[in-house]
């Protein structure tokens, strides 16, 4: 057994205060934890814990080699870092999120890039709404996610701006309004509307319009998945609110209409954590490249 691992292990037995508990920490037994702490007191010749009441706690001696402990527990942590990247040899796990029923390809080629370049690190992916996934990000469970937000929101650090769409009313051929070219908000408020929950940026910028104008508009029904809305819709259940992308696969049951008074559009945007993981910057940098790799226009030759 290592003399790091030893003394973290010595050490999580002071912070728990219990042999037990911090066996289940470091996941051995409770035998062992103390048969690698007596013999790591036993190199040093002194007591670390003071074993006699309920509870562990550190000795003088224990107290005093605290700090030096847990500063070259640190050094060792950050001398693996530095090693690992300088090597390219970024390791375990970074957890993702995205908008629930995310079709947005190159967040989806970004990870693939990240992942062939990076084979040893675990990509754990979660879906939610967007305001709970950047919830989660200042939390600290996620490192990064895909959400929707609302143009106020765009200045916000560790945050960028991805894709940027239109809000669209998407209704059925045989919905009154299927034959205008374009339609506003006071034009929709009469009928029944399908939307996103809130939560949602597609949905905030929707209930933003409508706050603005002094409207009230009627939401049937709500559906988590764009393509369930603009089912619903299809089904004459209502007028679907999405953006323009999110109707195109359904141009042979919806009529998609402009809002025109509704000039604020919804975006995508990748937020991230403060905190130091050392995938995070190569994950971001494959998201950027994909993106801007969406977003120039197709070479021409001739």
């Amino acid at each position: 057994m290592s003399y790091k691992k030893t003394t973290s292990r010595a050490f999580s037995v002071a912070e728990e205060a219990n042999f037990t508990r911090a066996a289940q920490r470091v996941h051995i037994s409770q035998s062992g934890v103390s048969a690698q702490i007596r013999q790591l007191e036993h190199e040093l010749g002194a007591a670390l814990l003071d074993r006699s009441g309920r509870t562990a706690s550190l000795t003088a001696a224990g107290a005093a080699a605290l700090d030096h402990a847990r500063a070259a527990l640190a050094a060792t942590a950050a001398v693996r870092e530095a090693v690992d990247q300088v090597q390219g040899l970024v390791r375990g796990r970074i957890d993702v999120g995205m908008v629930a029923s995310c079709t947005v390809e190159p967040f989806f080629a970004a990870l693939a890039g990240f992942h062939h370049e990076y084979p040893a690190v675990e990509i754990t992916l979660a879906e939610d709404t967007s305001d709970r996934l950047r919830d989660r990000v200042r939390a600290g469970a996620l490192e990064l996610a895909l959400v929707g937000i609302s143009a106020a929101d765009a200045a916000e650090p560790r945050l960028l701006p991805v894709l940027g769409e239109p809000l669209i009313a998407a209704v059925a051929p045989t919905h009154p309004l299927a034959d205008r070219p374009r339609v506003t908000l006071a034009e929709l408020a009469p009928h029944p509307l399908v939307c996103l929950p809130t939560g949602t940026g597609i949905r905030a910028v929707f209930d933003q319009a409508c706050a603005a104008a002094h409207l009230h508009p009627q939401v049937r029904l709500q559906a988590a998945a764009p393509r369930a809305v603009a089912d619903l819709a299809a089904r004459g259940l209502g007028v679907a609110i999405l953006s323009a992308s999110m109707t195109a696969e359904h141009g042979d049951r919806l009529r998609a209409l402009p809002i025109e008074d509704v000039t604020t559009p919804a975006l995508l945007a990748l937020v991230w954590a403060g905190g130091p993981h050392p995938a995070l910057p190569e994950l971001l940098r494959h998201c950027r490249q994909a993106f801007a790799a969406a977003a120039a226009p197709d070479d021409v030759t001739g």
